[in-house]
C-alpha cells in the first residue's frame, strides 16, 4: 500500500477511531524527536522510527509522528527491550541534545525574520510545491546549523500541493488530501493562560482570525498561520486551505495573512526582529504592516516607509516579469480598505507602491517589495544581472549593472541531500569533522587522494539504493493501477540493483515549459539509437509535476509519458509519477548524469543539479543559473545557450548540442572501462564535482552570505536610523523628497580635461563645476570612477555573492569641493589622485545624492554622468 492509498482510505471513512500505543518509558523522548524536523536531515534519527515498522513507515510517507501513533504496541515494547536499539536511541539523543545546546556565535546576534509562502522540509510535511519551498526549508536548516538568531513565518495549509497520478495517455490528475495537524510536526502556540494564540487580520472590512502553530527546525522556530478557525466564516476558513490554490481573490487573502498576519504573529509572541526577509514577493504585504507600526509610533507615512524599508531584505526568484504576482487594483482597494485608513494616506498613494508605468491597473508584489526594501538580491550571478535589468525602472538614471539589485547564489543543505552511504564514506576517509568544514575548499581537496576503486564502489552502492527504490515505486504504481506485470518487467529491465551498470540520466523538476523537459525528444531517431545501443545502453529517468492550471506544461508531460510507452523507448525512458522530496533524494544521489536544459537565462538558479554534484554526480546542463558559476570544465559538461532569436531554431540548436556532447563525450567516457570495470577518468570527474561544488554551494555558505551581506547591514542601518529618534527618520524622508524635487536642475561641467597618459607614480588632476540647484555640497557625492580595461583580470562579477566587496579593477575616488564657485554660481570640485596600478582605464565623472542613512549609494536612482 502506498501513501495515496493509505490517506485516501482514511479520508473515505465516515468516522475514524485511532487506537494508539503507549510509548515505553525507556523510549519516552521519541515523541520529542518526532516533533523536531532535525529528523529531516539526520538519518540515524529517521532510522529509529523506520526500524520500528518499515511497512508503516512507508505507508505514512516517512512520518515519525504518525508512526508512533500507529505502530503495534508489541513492536514498541520489543524495541524498548532491544539493547542495540536502545544504544542507537541514546546516541541519537546525545547528538540531538548537543546540537540544540550549542551557543550562538555572537551574543549580539540580531534577530532575523524570514517569510515564505511555502517550506519543503520533508515529504511527510506537505506544505511545499517545488524549488522555492525546498530552498526555504534548506535556508531554515542552515540557519539552525549556523546558529543564527533566526525565526521563520509561513502558512499551514490544510491541503498541500497535489498528489500526482498520470495515466497511460499521459494525462495528469491532481489529487488533494487534507492533512490532519495531529499528523504534522507542529504544535499550537498558547499564551500564559493556555489559550491558543491568534491574531486578527483585517481583510475587506472584516477581521479574519488566524491561529499560530510552531514547527521546530533544529534550533529554529517556524511559525505557521492558518485561518481554519471556528470564529471565521466558511470563506475565510478556506483562505489557507490549499497551497497556491484558487483565483486572485484567494491568493491576495493568503498573502495578506502571510505578510500582515505574520508580522502581527511575531509581535504577539513578543519578538522584535532587526531584519525582515521576504523570500519572493508573496510576503511583501509585511511592508504595509511595518509602515502601520511606524505611523502608530509617531512617524508620518513617508518616514514610516523609510524606517521599515531599512530593515527589509527582498529576494526575487523570478527571471521574467510575467511571473511576478499582481492583483487588480480594485481587488486590492476592496481588501485593504481598513489597512489604508490606518495608514493615513489616500488609496492612490498606497497603490503607487505596487504600480508600474506599463501596468497601472495592477498592484505588483515585486514593485511593492522594491519600494519597501533597501536590500535586494537575485539567486545567482546571472539571475542578479537579469533581475537588475527587469527592475531597472526603479532606478531610472542608474545603469542596471550598478543599481541596488545584487545576488547571492543558491546552495543546498548538504546533510539533507547527501546520501547516507556517502556520509559514512566521508567519516571514514575524511573524518567526522567534514560536517563542520563544508565551506573549506582546501579540506575537500583530500578527496583527490581517495583510491578510485573505493570511490567507485561507494558510488555504485548509492546508485543501487536509488535503483531499488525506483523499482519499488514503479511496482507499487503498476499494482495500484492494475497494469500488466509483464510490462513492468520490461520497463524495469535496466533498473537492476544487483548490476547498476547502465548509464543513467535524470531529469526531475517542475514541468514549466521554459525548463524544456522534452528538449532531447526533438530528435527521436537519434535519441532512439542512443538509448538502444546494445553495448552502451542509456536510461533516462523523468519526474515532475505540471501546475494544474499550466496546460502547456501538462502537454510536455503527456509527450514524455506517451513516448515512454512506445516500443522503441519503453524501459529506456521511464517517467516516475508524484515527484516529491523522497524521490528527489534518490534521484540526485543515484543517477550518473543530471540533465538541465532551460531556456537561458530563465533558470534563476536551480538547485537540483547542486544536489546531484554534492553526491558526485555529473551535470550535463545549459550554462544558466548556478551552473554558469559552478562549471569548471572537469566537473561536468556545460553547454553554452544557442544564440538564436527564433525559438524553434534555438531549441533545435540546443538539442543538437546536448546530444552531441551526450553521444560523443558522456557515453564514451562512462563506458571507457579499465581492467577493474569502470572509467578512471569518469571517477576523477565525479570527485571534482564533489570537491568544487560542496564548499561553494552548500547552504551554510549561502546563509552566511545573507547574514554578512544583507541581514547584519540591514539591522545596523535601522539601528543607526533609530539612534537619531523619530525626528531624524522624518528629516531623512523629507531630505529624499527635497532631493527628488531639485535633482532635475543638477548638472556637471568639466573645467579641465584628463591627460591621455600618466606615469604610474604621477598624480591625476581634474576640476569640474557642479550646478547644485539649491542642494548643498553635503547633499551630493561627486566621483571619478574608472574601470580597468587593459589588462583586465576579471571579465565578470565575482561568483557566489555580490555583497563581498568591489572588484579590484575599479578605481574610484571622490572629488572634494574647493569651497569656491564660478561665475554661474556652480560649485567647483577638484581631484588629486594617484593611480592604483598601471594599465588603461575607461573613466567617467558622476554626481549623485549622498546621505549617511542611505543603504546603497544609488538608492534614489538619481545619477548624472559626464
Amino acid at each position: 500500500m502506498d501513501r495515496r492509498q493509505f490517506r485516501t482510505r482514511a479520508s473515505l471513512a465516515k468516522q475514524l477511531i485511532e487506537v494508539h500505543p503507549v510509548v515505553p518509558a525507556g523510549l519516552a523522548r521519541l515523541m520529542e524527536l518526532s516533533n523536531n524536523l532535525f529528523f529531516s536531515w539526520h538519518r540515524p534519527t529517521r532510522a529509529l522510527f523506520q526500524d520500528l515498522d518499515p511497512e508503516v513507515w512507508n505507508q505514512t510517507n516517512g512520518n515519525p509522528r504518525l508512526v508512533l501513533r500507529c505502530v503495534d504496541q508489541e513492536k514498541l515494547d520489543r524495541a524498548a527491550a532491544d539493547p542495540a536499539y536502545l544504544e542507537r536511541y541514546r546516541q541519537v539523543l546525545d547528538t540531538f541534545d548537543a546540537y540544540l545546546a550549542a551557543p550562538p556565535p555572537r551574543e549580539d546576534e540580531p534577530l532575523v525574520a524570514y517569510f515564505c509562502a511555502e517550506y519543503g522540509f520533508h515529504e511527510s510535511f506537505p506544505i511545499y510545491s517545488g524549488g522555492l519551498g525546498v530552498l526555504a526549508g534548506d535556508h531554515c536548516k542552515a540557519a539552525s546549523d549556523e546558529r543564527l538568531n533566526f525565526v521563520a513565518v509561513g502558512l499551514l495549509y490544510t491541503e498541500g500541493y497535489f498528489i500526482q497520478s498520470v495515466d497511460s495517455e499521459g494525462v495528469q490528475r491532481a489529487n488533494y488530501v487534507d492533512s490532519d495537524p495531529r499528523d504534522l510536526p507542529v504544535e499550537a502556540v498558547r499564551d500564559a493562560d493556555g489559550k491558543w494564540l491568534h491574531v486578527q487580520v483585517p481583510i475587506a472590512g472584516r477581521a479574519v482570525y488566524t491561529r499560530i502553530w510552531r514547527a521546530k527546525i533544529g534550533r529554529v522556530s517556524v511559525y505557521l498561520l492558518d485561518t481554519n478557525c471556528p470564529e471565521n466564516s466558511p470563506e475565510d476558513r478556506d483562505i489557507t486551505h490549499r497551497l497556491y490554490g484558487g483565483d486572485g481573490t484567494v491568493r491576495i487573502r493568503q498573502e495578506m495573512v502571510l505578510g500582515l498576519g505574520g508580522v502581527r504573529a511575531l509581535r504577539a509572541l513578543g519578538l522584535a526582529p532587526a531584519a525582515w526577509h521576504m523570500n519572493e514577493g508573496h510576503a511583501a504585504f509585511m511592508i504595509l504592516e511595518l509602515v502601520r507600526e511606524g505611523i502608530a509610533s509617531g512617524l508620518d507615512f513617508a518616514a514610516a516607509l523609510e524606517a521599515s524599508a531599512a530593515q527589509c531584505v527582498f529576494t526575487t526568484h523570478t527571471p521574467v516579469s510575467a511571473g511576478h504576482d499582481a492583483f487588480d487594483t480594485g481587488l486590492f482597494a476592496h481588501c485593504f480598505q481598513d489597512i489604508v485608513t490606518g495608514l493615513g494616506v489616500s488609496m492612490e498613494r498606497v497603490l503607487d507602491l505596487g504600480r508600474s508605468a506599463n501596468a497601472p491597473h495592477a498592484f505588483n508584489m515585486t514593485h511593492l517589495a522594491l519600494n519597501g526594501a533597501r536590500r535586494i538580491n537575485g539567486v545567482s550571478r546571472l539571475h542578479g544581472a537579469v533581475s537588475a535589468g527587469l527592475c531597472a525602472e526603479h532606478w531610472p538614471e542608474v545603469p542596471p549593472a550598478e543599481n541596488p539589485v545584487g545576488y547571492v547564489t543558491n546552495g543546498v543543505h548538504v546533510p539533507t541531500f547527501l546520501a547516507q552511504t556517502w556520509s559514512r564514506f566521508f567519516d571514514d576517509k575524511l573524518g567526522p569533522q567534514w560536517r563542520e568544514r563544508l565551506s573549506d575548499v582546501t579540506f575537500w581537496r583530500a578527496l583527490a587522494e581517495v583510491p578510485d576503486h573505493e570511490y567507485w564502489l561507494t558510488a555504485q552502492k548509492v546508485k543501487a539504493t536509488m535503483v531499488d527504490g525506483v523499482r519499488a515505486r514503479l511496482r507499487r504504481e503498476y499494482t495500484a493501477k492494475g497494469l500488466s506485470q509483464a510490462q513492468l518487467r520490461h520497463v524495469t529491465r535496466l533498473l537492476d540493483p544487483e548490476r547498476p551498470t547502465t548509464l543513467t540520466l535524470g531529469f526531475a523538476r517542475r514541468f514549466a515549459t521554459y525548463k524544456r523537459a522534452a528538449l532531447l525528444l526533438r530528435d527521436r531517431a537519434r535519441l532512439a539509437r542512443l538509448v538502444n545501443d546494445p553495448v552502451r545502453p542509456v536510461l533516462f529517468l523523468f519526474a515532475g509535476k505540471a501546475h494544474p492550471a499550466d496546460e502547456p506544461g501538462q502537454q510536455v508531460l503527456r509527450e514524455i509519458k506517451q513516448l515512454s510507452l512506445t516500443p522503441e523507448f519503453a524501459g529506456s525512458l521511464v517517467f516516475l509519477e508524484d515527484y516529491d522530496l523522497q524521490l528527489a533524494r534518490w534521484l540526485v544521489s543515484g543517477v550518473d548524469v543530471w540533465l538541465n536544459n532551460p531556456v537561458a537565462p530563465m533558470e534563476a538558479s536551480g538547485t537540483s543539479g547542486i544536489k546531484a554534484a554534492v553526491n558526485g554526480r555529473l551535470n550535463l546542463s545549459i550554462l544558466d543559473g548556478w551552473w554558469a558559476e559552478g562549471f569548471e570544465q572537469d566537473n561536468g559538461w556545460g553547454i553554452p545557450a544557442a544564440d538564436a532569436l527564433d525559438a524553434e531554431r534555438r531549441d533545435a540548436l540546443d538539442c543538437a548540442d546536448m546530444l552531441d556532447v551526450l553521444e560523443e563525450e558522456v557515453v564514451a567516457l562512462y563506458y571507457a572501462h579499465n581492467a577493474d570495470g569502470y572509467s578512471g577518468e569518469w571517477v576523477r570527474r565525479c570527485k571534482r564535482a564533489m570537491m568544487s561544488v560542496i564548499p561553494s554551494f552548500n547552504m551554510g555558505r549561502v546563509v552566511q552570505d545573507y547574514a554578512r551581506g544583507l541581514y547584519y547591514p540591514a539591522a545596523a542601518q535601522y539601528r543607526r536610523m533609530r539612534e537619531g529618534g523619530l525626528g531624524a527618520i522624518t528629516a531623512f524622508a523629507q531630505w529624499k523628497q527635497r532631493v527628488r524635487e531639485l535633482w532635475p536642475g543638477v548638472q556637471l561641467r568639466r573645467i579641465s580635461d584628463a591627460p591621455r597618459e600618466l606615469p604610474r607614480a604621477g598624480v591625476l588632476n581634474l576640476q569640474i563645476a557642479a550646478t547644485l540647484n539649491g542642494l548643498s555640497a553635503q547633499d551630493v557625492c561627486v566621483e571619478f570612477v574608472a574601470q580597468r580595461v587593459l589588462p583586465r583580470y576579471r571579465t565578470e562579477s565575482p561568483a557566489l555573492s555580490s555583497f563581498r566587496g568591489e572588484s579590484d579593477d575599479v578605481w574610484r575616488c571622490a572629488l572634494s569641493s574647493t569651497g569656491a564657485t564660478d561665475a554661474d554660481g556652480a560649485t567647483l570640485y577638484g581631484l588629486q589622485a594617484t593611480p592604483p596600478t598601471a594599465g588603461q582605464f575607461a573613466f567617467e565623472l558622476r554626481i549623485y545624492p549622498y546621505h549617511a542613512l542611505l543603504a546603497h549609494p544609488l538608492e534614489l536612482g538619481l545619477l548624472k554622468r559626464l
